[in-house]
């Protein structure tokens, strides 16, 4: 009978040209080396069965992954129970992150992870694991809020603090405010969410904050100042994140830098989209697809141009639609594009056809004319909708006449003298 070594050595040759026959022989071995150790009395075969069994558990699952196969890796996972029930916590920790990031390559994985977590959170608790079931229950709240499901995610939320701050773990406490914070952002809470970064950014406070961790702090601190519209502020948050990202070779720092870019757009500065990716840091991601729609934008932006906006819109649909930051901020960069647009457009006359405006934005006579008459009563521009004629009459910029403020100045002035030379008649007579 072949050793537990030459089976795997056979099954890592077939996992390319049979991985069904691959697929066995890890099978094979998981059953075999489970039923060893549990027998065997000498510590260094048992040692080495759990070290044979855990390695023929990793193939078994990168094999999954590379079928992309998630409902084969969740059988793994469950598999592993029986592994990690012999091994150190510590170790058995390290082993389910493993497996369950092999989850990231798989599309359309994530409800079967989130299954998997359940599942194994319960496992957890019933093993008295306790800290391997706080790690699966802040993935589990990940992937909830990646999936939208705000209330599940906020109910476990809750009663991970409590339990979290009958610890006193600081780091677990401010990854848990993190999320919180998100989820509120994401539900349209934003005092709530100001509330629990707060929070976090205290527990953060009081113990060694790892790099990635104050990242995204700082990224969550930026999209909350830019839903506040305080681009400034917002943009020195981002730019923190993309440094401390790029110096780990982060692949978050992308969206720092869409971020960042989205913030020069908003601030109305889209001439500096271009000399801010000449920077050093910023000149590998240049060329993505995802900083090509921001380049787009801030073009079509300072172009003042709408149909290249919509063009860019459509061109880069999975970039800026894919985003909830930067597809929250479209709508409002679509109506200060448009209200550019129109200005750009009725500048050089004195009476326009409206037909004409909304013939060149492209845009319906009913929607440009309900925008012309908010830019009116907003005073972007001085002039009236004449609706008989269909046309729009713009009026030049009135210097303000100070004639009339002065004249009520000289006749309250008038006044005081009146009333007191009336007061001086009243004492004489």
């Amino acid at each position: 009978m072949a050793s537990t070594q030459d089976l795997l050595k056979q099954a890592a040759d077939l996992t390319s040209s049979n991985p069904k026959r691959a697929e066995e022989l890890y099978k094979q071995i998981l059953n075999s080396t489970a039923s060893t150790s549990k027998g065997s009395a000498i510590n260094a075969d048992k040692e080495q069965s759990l070290r044979d069994q855990e390695l023929a558990l990793i193939k078994l699952a990168e094999l999954y992954r590379d079928q992309k196969d998630a409902s084969g890796l969740a059988q793994v996972i469950t598999l592993s129970r029986s592994f990690m029930s012999s091994t150190a916590k510590a170790k058995t920790a390290k082993l389910i992150r493993t497996l369950l990031n092999y989850f990231n390559s798989i599309p359309d994985s994530r409800q079967t992870q989130i299954d998997v977590l359940t599942d194994n959170i319960e496992w957890s608790k019933r093993e008295k694991r306790i800290f391997l079931k706080h790690s699966l229950e802040i993935r589990l709240v990940s992937l909830q809020l990646e999936a939208l499901q705000y209330k599940l995610a906020l109910t476990r939320i809750d009663a991970l603090l409590t339990e979290l701050k009958r610890l006193d773990d600081k780091m677990i406490l401010t990854e848990v405010h993190l999320l919180e914070s998100r989820v509120y952002r994401g539900i349209g809470n934003l005092s709530k969410s100001k509330a629990a970064l707060t929070s976090a950014r205290t527990a953060a406070n009081s113990i060694y904050c790892p790099p990635h961790l104050q990242a995204a702090l700082d990224l969550q601190s930026g999209v909350l100042h830019a839903e506040d519209k305080d681009y400034t502020t917002a943009y020195s948050y981002f730019y923190e994140t993309f440094e401390n990202m790029s110096s780990q070779d982060d692949p978050a720092a992308l969206n720092a830098l869409k971020y960042m870019l989205l913030c020069k757009v908003m601030l109305n500065m889209p001439e500096d989209v271009t000399s801010l990716l000449s920077i050093k840091l910023a000149v590998k991601y240049a060329q993505l697809r995802e900083i090509e729609s921001m380049r787009a934008i801030a073009l079509a932006h300072q172009n003042r141009n709408l149909s290249d906006f919509e063009k860019a819109l459509r061109d880069y649909k999975h970039e800026l639609s894919s985003d909830p930051t930067i597809r929250s901020h479209l709508a409002a960069l679509y109506d200060t594009l448009l209200q550019q647009n129109l200005l750009r457009i009725v500048e050089p006359y004195s009476v326009v056809e409206i037909d004409y405006v909304a013939k060149q934005v492209g845009q319906g006579r009913q929607d440009v004319e309900a925008k012309l008459s908010q830019m009116i009563l907003d005073k972007v521009f001085h002039g009236v909708l004449d609706q008989g004629r269909g046309c729009l009459i713009v009026f030049d910029e009135l210097e303000a006449d100070n004639t009339y403020g002065a004249a009520i100045g000289t006749l309250e002035q008038v006044s005081k003298v009146v009333d007191s030379l009336y007061a001086k008649t009243v004492k004489i007579a």
